[in-house]
């Protein structure tokens, strides 16, 4: 029971990172002390969408869900929690290398205007 509740709790947290790795640089506008946080977050997201590396968050949940006696899932957490809900069918690598340029795009544009009103 106490390795499936970690695992859930695990998701909820790799969920909530994956978010402020989208959005951090707007909340940046807002708590100006999320800029020590974020931009290392937002490289980390950048590096695992360009270089395809394996995050260990999601090794991590699936240990924890075999220890709770349930299967764990292949791929990573975005192809198995997210992209049934917020890709495409058909979503293919290049789709996926622009969707990682949208997210440095923004933030760049984020970064440069903080980086103004300083």
């Amino acid at each position: 029971m106490l390795y499936r509740i970690a695992a859930d709790g695990l998701m909820l947290l790799h969920l909530l990172f994956i978010v402020f790795v989208l959005f951090g640089g707007l909340l940046v506008l807002k708590w100006r002390h999320l800029i020590w946080w974020h931009p290392p977050a937002a490289l980390w997201g950048m590096a695992v969408e360009f270089l395809h590396l394996p995050c260990p968050l999601t090794d991590w949940e699936n240990r924890l869900r075999h220890g709770a006696g349930q299967s764990g899932y292949g791929g990573g957490f975005i192809e198995h929690y997210l992209w049934p809900v917020i890709y495409p069918a058909g979503l293919t690598p290049g789709i996926q290398l622009g969707l990682g340029a949208v997210v440095l795009v923004i933030n760049v544009l984020v970064y440069l205007r903080l980086i103004r009103t300083l």
